[in-house]
């Protein structure tokens, strides 16, 4: 072990104290947007993209979502899933919480052209993505981007 004089400790322990990360009690993230893209058709994979979008919209993240494939069938006036426990709730129905809560909910570019449905078929609030508009979110450093 080892073993400074006492007249080096004081000047070893303040150095050290400055290359610690600090762990306020009150610490805020960075982060204020997030993206969650989800095209998995699994009804568990939904549900808990949609439990964190909430969770983090809860915790005054700005979140943004986009619906591919299977998953933008959540996105569906008619959407009928199968409700998880343990509050028995479809993806569906968390989908339509966050965007009660403000979220930005879009559809794929693809999904409607590839599915037979129109934007008639969606729900309020939910638009259909551009290529150029998701890109530039999915670049922008200040967005954190999740995918399921």
């Amino acid at each position: 072990m080892l073993k400074l004089p006492k007249r080096l400790l004081i000047p070893a322990f303040a150095a050290l104290s400055l290359t610690l990360p600090v762990h306020a009690e009150n610490h805020q993230n960075s982060i204020d947007d997030v993206m969650v893209i989800l095209s998995d058709s699994s009804t568990q994979t939904q549900g808990m993209a949609m439990v964190l979008g909430n969770t983090m919209a809860d915790q005054g993240a700005n979140v943004h979502v986009l619906l591919c494939d299977k998953a933008g069938d959540l996105a569906l006036n008619a959407y009928q899933g199968e409700s998880l426990k343990p509050n028995d709730l479809t993806p569906g129905q968390m989908l339509r919480r966050l965007i009660k809560q403000g979220a930005s909910v879009n559809v794929c570019a693809l999904y409607l052209p590839n599915s037979g449905y129109t934007r008639t078929d969606l729900l309020e609030g939910v638009n259909v993505a551009t290529p150029v508009d998701m890109s530039a979110q999915m670049l922008n450093p200040s967005f954190r981007v999740f995918s399921f």
